[in-house]
């Protein structure tokens, strides 16, 4: 009979640990949920994503890939899978990889879109010459006549 003693002093432990944790109220469970705003990459654009068929997805309206490994985060900041996503118009901060393509993703919640931030589509710098006519060639040209460029 001494043997199980401290079995059943160890079960009723655990038992009143169990009640105890479980008369807590739950943080999720409160409603008192308020949006966060996450810390972005300086270098994270701003960008509406649609899934389309994984990988391939569409970023403000072009066409666009996932890279190999890529990953997309909810508002809560967990981890989701882009086939959850098909079809949804998403605003998002991205980042791209070495090869251009889609490489990290944040869906943003309200108070992270209302922030400002640069798009892909933004000019950022701008290299023109302010000449508006370029040599061009239609195809037909003979080959004696084609533009020259000075070295």
């Amino acid at each position: 009979m001494n043997s199980c003693a401290p079995r059943l002093m160890a079960a009723l432990i655990l038992l009143a640990a169990a009640l105890a944790f479980s008369s807590l109220p739950a943080a999720a469970q409160t409603g008192e949920f308020q949006a966060s705003v996450r810390t972005f990459p300086p270098n994270a654009l701003r960008g509406e994503l649609v899934v389309l068929a994984p990988p391939v997805i569409s970023m403000d309206g072009k066409p666009d890939r996932l890279s190999v490994g890529s990953r997309i985060y909810d508002a809560n900041h967990h981890l989701v899978l882009s086939a959850a996503l098909v079809n949804q118009k998403l605003v998002v901060n991205y980042l791209r990889e070495g090869t251009g393509q889609v490489h990290q993703v944040w869906i943003l919640n309200s108070e992270e879109a209302r922030e400002k931030r640069r798009g892909a589509t933004d000019t950022v710098f701008n290299f023109s010459t302010g000449s508006a006519t370029a040599p061009a060639d239609d195809g037909k040209t003979p080959y004696g006549q084609l533009p020259a460029y000075t070295r």
